[in-house]
This record gives C-alpha cells, sequence and structure tokens, in this order.
C-alpha cells in the first residue's frame, strides 16, 4: 500500500519501524502479523518457535539485558530505530498463594515487570532523539480485577499500568505515547486446553457473552501505535467484553 494512501481500516498509514516482544504465538503474534499488514517495519522476538511471514524474527530472552540489547541492534540494523514498541512478552506460573514459590513469583516478576521495563528503557532513546513514539504494554484483566491463584502474575500486571503512566508523563512532551491495553479471556492456545464448561462459566460472566479474539486485541494496538493516537496516552484500554467493568 502506497504511504500517500490511505486505508480507512489503517489509522496509520505511516510505515514504521515496530519491535514486539513475545511475537511467535498468541496475542503477541497476532499484533505482529496485523501490523506488518498495515505496512509497517515489523520485528518480533521470541524464545522458541517462529514468528508470522513477513516479520523480522529476533532470538531473545528479555530478562538477559545483553540479549536485549543484541535484539535492538538487529532490529535497528534491518529496520531503523524503533518507532514503535509493543511489550507483550510474558509467562504464568500460577499457583496459590499459600504454595507459591519465591522462584515462581519472582521468575514472573523478572519476564513480565523488569523484562519490560528493560525493552522500554532501551526503546525510548531513539524516540526522545526523534521526538515521536508510540508504545503499548500489554497487561491484562487480571491486573485491576485480581484472579485467585495468580498472585506473581496480577501483581506483574498491575505494576505495567504505573509503569506507563509514569512514563506517558515523563516522555509526552517529547511527542512518545504510552498506554496499556488489558486483554480479557482471549481464545489462544492456552484458553483451548479448558474444558467445555470452563469455558462455558468463563462465557457466563463476560457481558458481551463469548472470549475474545487475537484480532480483537490486534485492532486496539493497532490505533494506539498509529498516528492518529497522538493525543492518547496514560490511558488503560480494556478488551475484556466487559469482564473488568472500569476495574
Amino acid at each position: 500500500m502506497s504511504q500517500d494512501t490511505i486505508d480507512p481500516q489503517t489509522p496509520s498509514h505511516t510505515a514504521r519501524s515496530v519491535l514486539v516482544t513475545g511475537g511467535s504465538k498468541g496475542i503477541g503474534r497476532a499484533i505482529a502479523a496485523d501490523l506488518a499488514a498495515a505496512g509497517h517495519k515489523v520485528a518480533a522476538t521470541y524464545r522458541s518457535g517462529d514468528v508470522p511471514d513477513g516479520v523480522l524474527g529476533v532470538q531473545c530472552d528479555i530478562t538477559d539485558p545483553e540479549q536485549v540489547e543484541a535484539a535492538f541492534k538487529a532490529v535497528e540494523e534491518a529496520h531503523g530505530p524503533v518507532e514503535i514498541l509493543v511489550a507483550n512478552a510474558g509467562i504464568t506460573k500460577d499457583g496459590l498463594l499459600m504454595r507459591m514459590s519465591d522462584a515462581d513469583f519472582e521468575q514472573v516478576i523478572d519476564t513480565n515487570l523488569t523484562g519490560t521495563f528493560r525493552v522500554v528503557r532501551r526503546a525510548v532513546r531513539p524516540m526522545m532523539k526523534a521526538r515521536h513514539g508510540r508504545i503499548v504494554l500489554i497487561s491484562s484483566v487480571v491486573a485491576l480485577l485480581g484472579s485467585a491463584g495468580q498472585v506473581n502474575y496480577a501483581s506483574s500486571k498491575a505494576a505495567l499500568v504505573g509503569m506507563s503512566r509514569s512514563v506517558a508523563r515523563e516522555l509526552g512532551g517529547r511527542g512518545i505515547t504510552c498506554n496499556v491495553v488489558a486483554p480479557g479471556f482471549i481464545e489462544t492456545d492456552m484458553t483451548a486446553v479448558l474444558s467445555d464448561d470452563l469455558i462455558e462459566s468463563y462465557k457466563k460472566s463476560i457481558p458481551v457473552g463469548r472470549l475474545g479474539s487475537t484480532d480483537d486485541i490486534a485492532a486496539a494496538v493497532r490505533y494506539l501505535t498509529s498516528d492518529a493516537a497522538g493525543y492518547v496516552t496514560g490511558a488503560v484500554v480494556p478488551i475484556d467484553g466487559g469482564l473488568g467493568m472500569g476495574h
């Protein structure tokens, strides 16, 4: 698509250098594929597996600062400085509070929170110089709603809200926005293994009566990373079918 042609389905028609962390499966894969389809130069990190066609794959464990630096350098060499960052990479290690080990808590925090901090910190250097940038952090409905058995995960995802709003206040004057997308129950490989009865119980608690799709998340991210979203920053956008209801 020519940069001079505005597709009404594509809020941003300026091709930019994009990095999506955790882009090998689920939500991250859908976001990477969608932004590539919008005409951007997209790279995605992964630890195993592959990335969508048309996306530059960069193997990276975001808990390792040296790998983060190497990943950014690889993207910069191929596509130029990162102008859009979608921090999606995350893990779960669920368990009831009384049985949760220090290691299970620390590993989730190190990936979901500290790893996100590392990639955001590295991304903003060239964004500040260019006086333009879009950052989207992928949180979760459980960040503010809570979830039994996910003290570590919910803590890490809730902390992303404070991180995003602090970045938004710190860098807004440099043309950099930072927002949070909070998915609810989304149809992915993780939900595919759940029983039909459990899925039905989830649907009953969701006002729109269905699970979300990865396309639902990708559409929100596409807007927030677009040129049209320059006046949206520090926002938490729930894509959860109404499950959170303002939490």
